[in-house]
């Protein structure tokens, strides 16, 4: 049995992650944090997760539980997740990431700070997400510079960043198929007077509605036709099953940093 930690388990993710443990033959949840503040912060970890009581409470503090793990599954805010790298890496325990966000200082910094464990972060850990960051980068590669690229993603209305980390991916792709630098092209919405759009710009724009899980189109269009490759989570199962799998990796590697190609073999 691979004994986890899940850090933010009184939100939704967390309680996917949380229910599918307890449902998962290999897998033992061993604890679960949360912030200061939060209604579930000291009550017991099973009667969160909606399960009888196990003698474990959520802690407000990484540090003290982490010795009991093997794995910690982080999906919070990137100020606690840079945090709690330090922490699992001075304990010498593997972690699953899946915290967006991050400005690229603080990725550095996370990098850093997790060299002496095995860490998979994913800005989405679906697996047919990851396959379709592969196919985005082919089809540019194919139709090149007479399509234009455009990207919408949609999420839930808390969802607190945009564009989501899984459509700066799918931008990342699109632009290494077609040999363009992402942060000299990228276009992050329209209003006003924009102008024509160039033939290298690639377009990002982001939806908050309702409880939207997470959709995710890329649009190859030229005067005549248009392709469009397109993901649609229909709950956040897809993401929890993968993180699951990156666990499940993770502990059986080396130290280094890793993605969700890695964990599939598909880099």
């Amino acid at each position: 049995m691979i004994r986890a930690i899940v850090c933010g388990i009184g939100g939704q993710m967390g309680q996917r992650l949380a229910n599918l443990i307890f449902q998962s033959q290999d897998l033992e949840l061993v604890g679960g944090t949360e912030r200061a503040g939060s209604p579930v912060l000291g009550r017991d970890l099973g009667e969160v997760c909606g399960r009888p009581a196990m003698g474990r409470r959520v802690s407000g503090d990484l540090g003290r539980i982490v010795g009991e793990a093997q794995a910690v599954i982080d999906f919070t805010a990137p100020e606690a997740t840079l945090a709690h790298g330090e922490i699992c890496a001075a304990a010498g325990v593997a972690m699953a990431v899946g915290t967006t966000g991050m400005k690229p200082e603080q990725l550095d910094q996370f990098r850093r700070a997790v060299q002496p464990i095995p860490c998979v972060m994913a800005p989405n850990f679906s697996t047919a997400m990851n396959v379709l960051f592969k196919l985005v980068e082919e089809a540019a590669r194919i139709l090149g510079d007479d399509y234009d690229v455009e990207l919408i993603e949609a999420h839930h209305h808390l969802k607190v960043d945009a564009p989501s980390g899984s459509a700066l991916r799918l931008a990342e792709a699109a632009a290494r198929g077609l040999g363009r630098n992402l942060e000299e092209v990228a276009v992050y919405g329209r209003q006003g007077q924009v102008g024509k759009r160039t033939q290298q710009e690639i377009g990002i724009h982001a939806i908050r509605a309702g409880d939207l899980a997470g959709d995710h189109t890329v649009l190859f269009a030229t005067p005549g036709e248009y392709i469009e490759l397109r993901h649609h989570a229909t709950s956040r199962d897809a993401f929890a099953r993968g993180a699951l799998r990156a666990v499940r990796f993770a502990v059986q590697a080396r130290p280094g940093f890793y993605d969700m190609g890695d964990v599939l073999g598909i880099k």
